[in-house]
């Protein structure tokens, strides 16, 4: 498993969630441009517009936040344990221990699950060896490899 490739999607899949929110900031806003002209703008749809720019702006600063702890992991360094950064191989999924983006398809046709170490799911790696196995909803996973 290319550590580095799981890095770059991950990074890519961040910085397309920025754009996005950021065209639809831009689009919001340009709609509420828009109606400051009219003289006769419905107020609810002015307020909605507002409720959505605000909540796209948070996304976008959560997705901005994102990528600023990608930008913290070492691409280089290896861990015998699971921890921020870690690649880990299960039985059963792969993981990377980084930003809660959640799946990311690789261009292998695998899939690896983004998490952060907020994650339940971390919770129950955290720590761990290869080797060794943890519970997570009631199923037990080994884990085969760290990267």
């Amino acid at each position: 498993m290319n550590k580095k490739e799981i890095y770059y999607k991950a990074l890519d899949a961040v910085n397309n969630r920025i754009e996005k929110y950021q065209k639809e900031m831009d689009m919001i806003k340009e709609s509420m441009d828009a109606n400051d002209i009219k003289t006769d703008y419905d107020e609810d749809n002015r307020g909605k517009l507002l409720g959505d720019f605000e909540k796209n702006a948070s996304y976008l600063d959560d997705s901005r936040q994102m990528k600023e702890t990608l930008s913290e992991i070492d691409l280089d360094h290896y861990s015998e344990t699971v921890n921020f950064g870690s690649v880990v191989e299960t039985d059963k999924n792969l993981y990377y221990v980084a930003v809660p983006i959640g799946e990311l398809n690789m261009d292998d046709g695998s899939t690896v699950y983004a998490i952060s170490t907020d994650a339940p799911v971390y919770q129950g790696l955290k720590g761990k060896k290869a080797g060794e196995s943890y519970t997570f909803n009631d199923q037990e996973f080994k884990i085969v490899a760290l990267h």
